[in-house]
């Protein structure tokens, strides 16, 4: 079983030779790695391109923002299985997509998502923030739950069943496509209970209130959009849940050698 991991890169020379690393040391051998820059201007495509034939695709062009480009990445892709890995950030050991891999074939399930951890965008092993996902419920969109989307893969079928990220969605288009896929058409889940990504801390949707309250009405639009209903506490449940991920800690052995 193929599975396309994709990166979607924009002048990011300064961390993507970590991510690139991260997918071409894997130890699963059936992988289809694909590079989607956006036009880079600081180095980028000189450091993808110096992977050869480790990187199965690679384009460089004008893009309209990160999920249109990420869009693109799918439609190149080929694999049973879809991931997506954000150019900042790594996987933490060789053989997470081994793991991955292995409980699609064991759940035979739609979607697998795990744990991230956040770190500093310098100084890696320092972790500024642990989100555990826990094990998914029926309706738990309803009291704020979310995967880290990082950490959710996905069969091909289901972008080609249910649609693509939505361009008109801005940073709630990740949340906005889970909740099409789990909650409104019901894939089925798979919980890897094991740190998936290690991501380097600097979402735009937190970095300030206003832009909090700007996410909170566009995760509110994705129920709309989907014609669906949240309860008058769902879409500040959702932030709120996050506050207990700066005060956990991950496993000491996430980022095994």
């Amino acid at each position: 079983m193929k599975i396309s991991l994709i990166t979607v890169v924009y002048n990011g020379a300064a961390f993507v030779r970590d991510c690139i690393d991260s997918v071409v040391g894997q130890t699963y051998d059936d992988i289809e790695y694909i590079v989607v820059d956006g036009g880079s201007t600081d180095g980028t495509v000189a450091i993808v391109q110096s992977y050869g034939d480790r990187i199965s695709q690679f384009v460089s062009e004008r893009d309209n923002g990160l999920y249109d480009a990420m869009n693109k990445g799918i439609g190149m892709a080929t694999g049973d299985i879809v991931g997506i890995l954000n150019a900042d950030d790594f996987y933490p050991h060789p053989d997470i997509i081994r793991d991955v891999m292995n409980l699609f074939r064991q759940s035979q399930c739609d979607a697998v998502y795990g744990d991230i951890v956040y770190v500093d965008r310098v100084n890696t092993e320092k972790v500024t923030r642990y989100w555990k996902s826990g094990h998914f419920r029926p309706n738990a969109f309803l009291w704020g739950w979310m995967p880290g989307h990082p950490s959710f893969f996905v069969k091909r079928t289901l972008y080609e069943q249910h649609g693509l990220f939505r361009l008109d969605m801005k940073s709630a288009a990740d949340y906005e496509l889970m909740l099409r896929f789990i909650h409104k058409y019901k894939a089925k889940l798979a919980y890897l209970s094991e740190v998936i990504v290690v991501m380097r801390a600097g979402g735009v949707s937190n970095a300030s209130v206003a832009n909090r309250l700007r996410a909170n009405q566009e995760d509110r639009l994705a129920w709309q959009l989907n014609e669906l209903r949240p309860y008058r506490a769902t879409l500040w449940m959702k932030p709120l849940r996050k506050i207990g991920q700066f005060f956990s800690k991950p496993p000491i052995t996430y980022r095994k050698k």
